[in-house]
């Protein structure tokens, strides 16, 4: 499966770049929205109504780009870029915040290759500079503002709809118009999601949350630094069992006890087994991993061969073909600095010691110190056995 990824930068009122993005993922968009009737479940007046309530700053921005719109179906995008209780759509990702060497958002979007709009878009629509994972074609799953404030999402793992917004389209809100971690909050708890979502953020400060937002309960605000696939517990086995959220979680709750863990060291653990996944046919695939700093306002998008740096003040356009295989690759050409290895630390024996750790209490040391010697030969990750290691039932 191949994706040309591409980074575009309209630094103004939407324009002519974003038409182009609007006449290129339409008509996926469009396939969707009629197959699941979307139209016909409430008018485009309430979902307008709802929009000018709860989400009144983007009024104008909506109304600009409705008015970019020539289609056959006017009326349809308009409803959609409401983004006003729109049709269900169940993903997976996982992310992480640190505030070590660097404070840093890191974030894996799992998800299938033909379901992804595969841009990152600089954009300028309000008062706020912002570069973002592009979804919904006005929402974000990630993204980063000028002022350094950081957002991203994982799904939170349950069935329930209820009337409310796509995620997508209250992180766009959340970045155009705030710039901390407490405004985003504030922001977060003021407005109905329709699914349940993690969302966790991070300011230029270090400032960090994660918000568990449902359409049936109270927004939970967290000091946890990580989110998979669950909100506290499993709610829906059959998705938590297909994409291991469990496993990812207790993985990154070890790895980020690591003694002296630092923001390199934490993207190559998203680039691999269990953080990266591979089952792209199925849907659960990483497409991109994200690295956001927000004390640099960089960010860093990459596969396991490729990577690009982008920053508000140096945003060159590109376009990049990305081939998914059904299967972990390894990290080629990825931009990033090996650790010397006369570091007393190795980011490669973190990952040896979290799995045998976390999965293996009851082990002896003896037995401990072979898996370690499997998994992790000549002082480097077999990561063939790690794969391998991570299909076996998870042990109790």
């Amino acid at each position: 499966m191949n994706l040309t990824y591409k980074t575009i930068a309209e630094p103004t009122k939407a324009g002519a770049k974003w038409q182009q993005l609007f006449h290129t993922a339409w008509p996926t968009y469009k396939s969707w929205l009629k197959a699941s009737k979307f139209a016909s479940r409430i008018s485009l007046g309430q979902r307008e109504t709802a929009l000018k309530r709860y989400m009144p700053k983007l009024r104008d921005t909506y109304v600009h780009l409705c008015s970019l719109l020539d289609t056959d179906d006017n009326e349809l995008a308009k409803n959609f870029l409401t983004g006003y209780y729109p049709p269900a759509y169940v993903g997976a990702c996982t992310q992480a915040v640190i505030r070590t060497d660097k404070i840093q958002l890191v974030r894996n979007y799992d998800y299938h290759p033909r379901l992804l709009e595969g841009t990152l878009f600089l954009s300028m629509w309000n008062d706020k500079k912002v570069i973002a994972t592009s979804d919904c074609l006005i929402g974000a799953v990630d993204g980063m503002n000028d002022s350094g404030l950081c957002v991203s999402l994982t799904f939170g793992g349950r069935k329930q709809i209820g009337l409310g917004f796509g995620i997508p389209f209250i992180l766009r809100y959340v970045l155009e118009f705030c710039s901390t971690t407490s405004e985003a909050v504030s922001v977060l708890k003021s407005i109905p999601s329709h699914m349940s979502y993690n969302v966790t953020i991070v300011d230029k400060k270090g400032n960090y949350k994660t918000v568990l937002l449902a359409p049936d309960k109270r927004p939970v605000v967290s000091s946890v630094t990580f989110a998979t696939n669950h909100q506290k517990k499993v709610d829906w086995a059959e998705n938590a069992a297909f994409n291991q959220t469990l496993k990812r979680s207790k993985f990154l709750k070890s790895f980020l006890k690591t003694k002296n863990l630092n923001a390199a060291e934490l993207i190559k653990a998203f680039l691999h087994s269990p953080s990266y996944n591979s089952t792209y046919k199925e849907g659960f695939g990483t497409l991109y991993t994200a690295a956001y700093e927000p004390e640099t306002l960089t960010v860093q998008i990459l596969w396991p061969d490729k990577s690009i740096e982008k920053s508000f003040d140096s945003f060159a356009e590109e376009k990049i073909l990305i081939r998914y295989k059904q299967e972990n690759l390894p990290i080629r050409n990825s931009g990033i600095n090996e650790q010397p290895e006369t570091l007393d630390f190795n980011w490669q024996d973190a990952i040896v010691e979290s799995l045998v750790s976390v999965f293996h209490k009851q082990t002896t040391e003896t037995e401990k110190q072979k898996l370690k010697a499997n998994l992790m030969p000549d002082k480097h990750i077999a990561w063939e056995a790690v794969i391998e290691y991570w299909n076996q039932p998870l042990q109790k």
